[in-house]
């Protein structure tokens, strides 16, 4: 489904309004000051890309990985946070706390902190805000593309150095992105900008400066599509299953696949399901339930190659 970034921004926006003013005495005043940061700080989001400023302008030890808040230390004594495009208000209990992360937040070059007078949260909380001063929204509530374009390939080509394999833009677009997010855009980027990360990785990756590339999510493929490989490779497992052995191997499409299986609770109810193709190349898990005929899985994984023969 195609990411409908007003819808899911009023989402964000009015979940975010209720968890900070429903303890309130006056929640009506707490939704006047959360509408007022909104304004300022741009759409309420769950989760920021790993190149945003929040995280990156922040001291860090060596090539340590840091991708949500809880990892800053400048961020130490944050309580019940909420996150938005621009920046975060969190609201700890007690006023030294509040000072403290103020102080240290403000000696940051690129970040803003500041109190507010206002309660959010709890009547006897004590709200910060912090504000990612270079980050600046277009028209449609996004960042700036050429800024976010930056960002992201200083951030990606930084981590060079230290890479073992090259990660495709399917397994790692959460951490592009942000959270929430569709295919090619989020809260944080649109269309336009998300589409070029996704080139700027791709040449990176074809370079070979990360190393081989290793493929894990098969997002790219419909459900139904990854649906039919599941249920394709458990039934077959499950056919070729002598009801005593833990495991077999079977030959499909041109390909050995090695399964797994069991009877959950030992009264033929539930087969637990494992078939895996070479070390992690294709991988899928489940439960067959006998008298129904029914399969559940998790999302097969692996390489997307390998995983069409089985459509």
């Amino acid at each position: 489904m195609e990411f409908r970034s007003p819808a899911v921004a009023a989402q964000q926006n009015a979940k975010t309004i209720a968890y900070l003013t429903k303890n309130l005495r006056d929640p009506e005043m707490g939704r006047k000051q959360v509408e007022l940061l909104i304004e300022e700080l741009g759409n309420a989001i769950d989760q920021y890309p790993d190149w945003h400023p929040l995280l990156t302008a922040p001291p860090r030890n060596g090539e340590e990985q840091i991708s949500s808040l809880s990892q800053v230390k400048v961020y130490e004594g944050n309580d019940h946070t909420t996150e938005f495009v621009r920046g975060f208000v969190t609201c700890p209990y007690t006023e030294d706390g509040a000072d403290r992360l103020v102080d240290v937040v403000s000696q940051v070059p690129g970040l803003q902190a500041r109190r507010l007078e206002q309660p959010l949260y709890s009547d006897n909380a004590h709200p910060v805000v912090v504000v990612a001063t270079d980050v600046s929204l277009e028209a449609d509530g996004t960042i700036r593309s050429r800024d976010a374009l930056v960002w992201f390939a200083q951030q990606t080509a930084g981590e060079a150095s230290g890479a073992q394999v090259a990660e495709t833009w399917w397994n790692i677009r959460s951490n592009i992105l942000g959270s929430p997010h569709g295919s090619r855009s989020s809260l944080f980027v649109n269309q336009h900008t998300g589409v070029h990360m996704r080139k700027i990785l791709e040449a990176m990756n074809a370079s070979g400066m990360f190393g081989p590339i290793k493929e894990s999510s098969l997002d790219m493929l419909p459900r139904k599509k990854r649906d039919a490989i599941s249920d394709l490779l458990i039934r077959t497992a499950v056919n070729n299953w002598n009801k005593t052995d833990g495991s077999l191997t079977f030959e499909m499409r041109g390909e050995t696949c090695k399964a797994t299986l069991r009877d959950t609770w030992n009264d033929n109810q539930e087969l637990s399901v494992r078939v895996e193709i070479g070390k992690y190349d294709l991988y899928v898990s489940g439960f067959f339930y006998p008298s129904e005929n029914k399969i559940t899985h998790t999302d097969p994984r692996g390489k997307r190659e390998l995983a069409e023969k089985f459509l």
